[in-house]
C-alpha cells in the first residue's frame, strides 16, 4: 500500500469524550470512525488490524475441533421468551417490531438461536460432542457507551458453544477452551490472566474470565504472589480469617446497647472489643421478575458485603438500598438487626461465619444486642460466600498474600450445564435410550475490544505501539524528500521487492514534510520505520524501532538481510 492511496484520516486533536488511550488513538490515527453512541466503523488500518486478530482466533478454534458458522444479528423474541430471558435481560436487550407486529431482538449473544439450530437435529449421544462458533455482530444497548471499543454498543465477538452428553465431557471442553484461549492471547503478545469469575446474566455453574493486565482496566483483580491463582474482586475468595483478639466474653447474654448510632464502630467501642467478632447486617431491597423483598446479608464486623455474591445468593435480579418504609414493613430494627430470631425476611450468612462463637449481634430489638452467640442453628441454605476479598487476604489455594491489579476483559468461558436446554426443549438419547437435555457450554472473545486492548497494552504519548501480529504493516518506508528522484527510486523499488515477496509494507510517498510524515508513523504505530533520507548519499538509510525508540544505520547494500530480521 501506498499512503498517497491509503484512506487513514490522521487529526492532532482527541474527540472530546476520549478519555482512555485507545479511544483517543484510534480515533487519531485513522483506524476507526465514530458514527454515534457506542457506533464505530472500522477504517482500512483499522480493519486489516481487525482482521489479523479474527485470523488467530480462527486458526486456534479449527485446531481445537471447533466448526464455524454465521447466526442472524437479528433474532426473534420467541426464542429469548423459551430461555426464560427476555424479561430477566434487562433494558441492554434491544427489542423491536417488524412491520407484521412480530417481536425481534438484535442479538447480544446466540445461546438460543444454537440450541434451536441443534435441537431435533442432534438426537444422539452418538453425535456428540458438538462445537460450533462463529465471530459476528452483536448489539447490547449500554446505558453509557463510553471508552471507545471498549464498551460499545455494537461490537464483534467470537461467540462458541458446545453440545455434551455429560458433565465430564463438558469440563473437557471447558479445560481445552482454557487451554486455547491461552495461546490465542499468548500469539497475540498479551499479558493476561484467566481467573475465577460470575457468570452474570448468561448464568451456568462455572466461569473463567481472560484479563489482560493494563493501567486503564475497569476490572479489579485479585492475584496470589505465590501461585497462579486469579478472580476477578466480584467471584475472590480467600483463606478464612483469624485473629488473636481476645473475644468477648459471655454466655448467650442479651445486653442493654444505648448506642446514638448501631454502626459496627460504636458497637466494637461499646463493648472494647475488635470488629472481627461482631456481626454486620446489611439490608437491601431485592428486585426479583415478578416481586420485591427485603434480604438480609450478615457477615463480619470487620468485613463488607461484596454485592454481586449477595445478589446470587438471593438469586435477585438486582439489589437496591432499602428505604424507611421498607424496613419498617419488613420488621426490621435498623441498627439492632441480627439473624437469631428474625422473622419473616430471608436473610443469608456469610460461609466464614458458620460454627464461630463468641460473637455479638443485634437482638433485633430497639437498644439490644446479643454477645457470646454461637452460629450452630440455622439451616445450611442460609449460608453463602458473601465477604468482599481484599489485597492483603490471604490465597484460599496457598496461603499467599493476595495483590490487587487492573484488568480488562477479553474473554469468558461458561459451563452453562442444561440451563438453556432445559428451558427450550433441547434433548438427546443417551446411551440407555433416555432422552435428557444437552449439556452446554459457552465461550467468548471481545474481538473488536481486542483492537482497543492491543493498544491499552502498549502505547505511549505519541501514539500506538502495534506488535507484528496485529500491526496493520509492520514496515513503514518514509521517503524523506520525495523531489529527490535517486532517493524515491530506491525506496520504490524497495517496497516493490518487498511487496512482491508478499511482506506487511506500506510506503510513504506523500508530498509532506518529513516531521507530519514521522508523526503519523509514531501515532499509526506501525512496528518499524526505514527512513530514505539525507544519509542515502552516504549509502545508507535509518531504521527506527517504534517499541524500542531505537535508531540505526543500515548499508543499502545489507538492508535486504537487516530486513529479513525486521520481518
Amino acid at each position: 500500500m501506498r499512503f498517497s492511496k491509503l484512506f487513514a484520516p490522521t487529526t492532532k486533536d482527541a474527540p472530546k469524550d476520549a478519555l482512555l488511550p485507545s479511544h483517543i488513538f484510534l480515533i487519531r490515527g485513522g483506524f476507526i470512525s465514530q458514527t454515534g453512541s457506542g457506533l464505530y466503523n472500522f477504517l482500512p488500518l483499522g480493519k486489516i488490524v481487525l482482521e489479523k486478530i479474527r485470523n488467530i482466533i480462527k486458526e486456534e478454534m479449527d485446531n481445537a475441533g471447533a466448526q464455524e458458522i454465521s447466526m442472524g444479528v437479528v433474532n426473534p423474541s420467541e426464542l429469548w421468551r423459551q430461555s426464560g430471558r427476555y424479561d430477566a435481560y434487562g433494558k441492554e436487550l434491544l427489542r423491536f417490531k417488524d412491520r407484521k407486529d412480530n417481536e425481534f431482538i438484535l442479538g447480544p449473544t446466540h445461546e438460543e438461536v444454537v440450541v434451536d439450530i441443534v435441537r431435533n437435529r442432534i438426537n444422539s449421544y452418538k453425535q456428540l460432542p458438538l462445537h460450533l462458533y462463529q465471530i459476528n455482530t452483536k448489539f447490547r444497548d449500554e446505558a453509557r457507551p463510553r471508552f471507545g471499543l471498549l464498551r460499545g454498543r455494537e461490537f464483534i465477538m467470537k461467540d462458541g458453544y458446545s453440545f455434551h452428553a455429560s458433565v465430564e465431557d463438558l469440563k473437557r471442553e471447558f479445560d481445552l477452551m482454557e487451554r486455547t484461549y491461552a495461546k490465542i492471547f499468548t500469539r497475540l503478545g498479551l499479558d493476561f490472566r484467566a481467573v475465577a469469575a460470575d457468570s452474570g446474566a448468561i448464568g451456568g455453574n462455572g466461569s473463567k474470565e481472560f484479563m489482560v493486565l493494563a493501567q486503564n482496566g475497569e476490572d479489579d483483580i485479585l492475584i496470589c504472589d505465590r501461585c497462579e491463582y486469579a478472580a476477578n474482586v466480584e467471584a475472590a475468595k480467600r483463606a478464612k480469617k483469624t485473629t488473636t483478639e481476645t473475644p468477648p466474653k459471655a454466655d448467650f447474654a442479651k445486653f442493654y446497647t444505648p448506642l446514638n448510632e448501631g454502626s459496627i464502630e460504636n458497637l466494637s467501642d461499646f463493648f472494647k472489643v475488635s470488629a472481627f467478632y461482631t456481626v454486620k447486617a446489611v439490608i437491601k431491597k431485592a428486585i426479583y421478575k415478578d416481586k420485591t423483598q427485603i434480604v438480609v446479608f450478615f457477615v463480619r464486623g470487620s468485613d463488607e458485603l461484596q454485592e454481586i455474591k449477595a445478589k446470587n445468593a438471593a438469586n435477585a435480579l438486582e439489589l437496591v438500598e432499602a428505604n424507611a418504609e421498607d424496613l419498617k414493613n419488613a420488621g426490621i430494627v435498623v441498627g439492632f438487626c441480627g439473624p437469631i430470631g428474625l422473622e419473616n425476611v430471608q436473610f443469608f450468612i456469610d460461609n466464614e461465619l458458620k460454627e464461630e462463637k463468641n460473637l455479638i449481634c443485634g437482638a433485633n430489638e430497639q437498644n439490644y444486642h446479643y454477645v457470646g452467640v454461637s452460629m450452630f442453628n440455622f439451616k445450611s441454605e442460609r449460608y453463602a460466600d458473601l465477604a468482599a476479598v481484599n489485597e492483603g487476604d490471604l490465597c484460599p489455594c496457598c496461603g499467599g498474600k493476595l495483590s490487587l491489579v487492573k484488568g480488562i476483559e477479553v474473554g469468558h468461558i461458561f459451563q452453562l450445564g442444561q440451563k438453556y436446554s432445559s428451558a427450550m426443549n433441547a434433548a438427546f438419547l443417551d446411551q440407555n435410550g433416555k432422552s435428557q437435555p444437552f449439556f452446554m457450554g459457552c465461550y467468548g472473545i471481545g474481538v473488536s475490544r481486542l483492537v482497543a486492548v492491543m493498544i491499552e497494552a502498549n502505547h505511549d504519548e505519541k501514539g500506538c505501539i502495534w506488535n507484528k501480529q496485529s500491526a496493520p504493516y509492520i514496515l513503514d518506508i518514509i521517503i524523506s524528500n520525495v523531489k529527490n528522484e535517486i532517493q524515491k527510486e530506491f525506496a520504490v523499488k524497495l517496497y516493490e521487492d518487498l511487496k512482491a515477496q508478499k511482506k506487511e509494507v506500506i510506503l510513504d510517498d506523500r508530498n509532506e514534510r518529513f516531521g507530519f510524515k514521522m508523526n503519523d508513523f509514531e501515532l499509526i504505530g506501525f512496528p518499524y520505520a526505514l527512513i530514505v533520507g539525507k544519509e542515502f548519499d552516504e549509502g545508507k538509510v535509518e531504521l527506527v524501532s517504534r517499541a524500542l525508540g531505537k535508531r540505526e544505520f543500515v548499508n543499502i547494500d545489507e538492508i535486504h538481510d537487516r530486513l529479513k530480521e525486521v520481518f
